[in-house]
């Protein structure tokens, strides 16, 4: 059977055998779309795309600034979490290379994603102070990299460096753009030459893989990677294609895939509840990324299909808090036959790990929206101040997130 027929037959089976309904589950189907919240929207809005439009938009910038000068908390405690780390000193030596290996011989990629943290993270400082010492600097490691990299490349670990470090990268040059000699136009087409087709590449063929054989995470790092690189290109074509394959695409990522089913108690299963913790946290900070991208274009995507991501942070923070929550049996296909394996019950690795992914979703749902989010609430400030980069170990995972939530996404104390 071809890998076409295999995805086919896995799209089918979807509402199949993604899992005998148990107790206090919702029969919902898998592959509904959700064209109704975000489908006729982002089409009907003008063509331009805002700047800065991304993670932050000038009403945070302004607030950061305002509540740091002013010593108000949460905001500076967020803010001393950001200068006490090594990357955001305008010290920091860039190590800029042609080719960027993850996974397999030669692995090098840990100078990339250090790099691209201390570029945000100098790029944060002069926001909010306006020292030029670290404005110089963000804009210096991204022309550094933009006049240097020619490729990411390695096994299928690639396209998670395409797309976690496509997103990342962009959002630094976001917060730089218009900012005394940085290259923007050199760094787009770095973007677009060398993160953008891989990520690209990989929600068109899942690596020729069954399409259901990547978690949901892979997914969603190239659709922020894809949304992020259209805003920096202003190429609405790509922050399109990105909000669509939120809504609607095949792989695991789009928004009824990674969250398959509903629970009573206002609760929703992420797709990696049965494998690890780690990851499913992973999948809650690139959700909340594309969201918060989407949000400062105009779009609701955190209220897509009645608030479903709602209900999946508030499911995997009343787990990660320490309370059971219920759990649908789970099945896919793996491999490039599409392999049978199912989850059965909530995975307990790595329960309760700290994270830089709450203050985000916390502050959207509660502050914003009024929502009633208790299980996010506690989370959120059980690990407030949030870091970044470097505050979580010197592993790629540490580097997963930009961070620094309480400072960048706070809007109420």
């Amino acid at each position: 059977m071809s890998p076409s027929r295999h995805r086919r037959h896995l799209s089918r089976r979807r509402l199949l055998t993604a899992g005998a309904l148990g107790a206090g589950a919702l029969a919902v189907p898998v592959i509904a779309r959700a064209a109704s919240t975000g489908g006729t929207e982002h089409k009907a809005r003008a063509a331009a795309l805002a700047h800065p439009g991304m993670l932050h938009n000038a009403e945070d910038f302004s607030r950061m600034a305002e509540k740091v000068k002013a010593g108000t908390s949460p905001w500076i405690q967020g803010w001393e979490r950001l200068i006490a780390n090594s990357h955001s000193h305008p010290d920091w030596s860039p190590r800029p290379t042609e080719k960027i290996v993850r996974g397999g011989e030669g692995q090098n990629y840990p100078q990339l994603y250090n790099d691209i943290h201390a570029a945000y993270q100098n790029a944060l400082r002069w926001k909010v102070t306006g020292d030029t010492a670290h404005g110089n600097k963000a804009r210096d490691i991204l022309n550094a990299w933009s006049g240097t990299l020619r490729e990411v490349t390695g096994n299928a670990d690639r396209f998670l460096a395409a797309g976690i470090y496509g997103y990342q990268f962009a959002n630094a040059a976001e917060i730089m753009r218009g900012y005394d000699g940085f290259d923007l136009g050199r760094f787009q087409k770095m973007m677009a030459d060398v993160f953008y087709p891989l990520s690209d590449d990989f929600l068109n063929r899942h690596n020729g893989a069954c399409i259901t054989n990547y978690w949901a995470n892979w997914d969603l790092c190239n659709i922020a990677g894809i949304m992020a690189i259209g805003i920096l290109n202003d190429d609405q074509a790509k922050f399109d294609r990105a909000v669509d394959y939120f809504h609607n695409g095949e792989g695991n990522g789009s928004l009824p895939h990674a969250i398959p089913f509903l629970h009573d108690g206002g609760l929703a299963q992420w797709q990696e509840m049965g494998r690890d913790q780690g990851h499913t946290l992973m999948g809650i900070g690139l959700m909340g990324t594309i969201c918060e991208m989407g949000r400062n274009q105009g779009l609701d995507l955190y209220g897509t299909d009645d608030n479903r991501f709602m209900k999946a942070c508030e499911y995997v923070a009343k787990y990660n808090h320490g309370e059971s929550v219920p759990f649908t049996k789970y099945a896919w296909g793996t491999g490039v036959n599409c392999d049978y394996r199912e989850h059965t019950a909530v995975s307990g690795s790595g329960r309760g790990q700290v994270r830089p992914v709450w203050e985000r979703v916390y502050h959207h749902y509660h502050y914003r929206m009024g929502h009633e989010t208790p299980y996010m609430s506690l989370m959120a400030r059980k690990q407030s101040p949030e870091g970044g980069g470097g505050d979580y170990g010197p592993n790629s995972g540490g580097f997963d997130e930009l961070g620094f939530g309480t400072l960048t996404y706070v809007v109420e104390a």
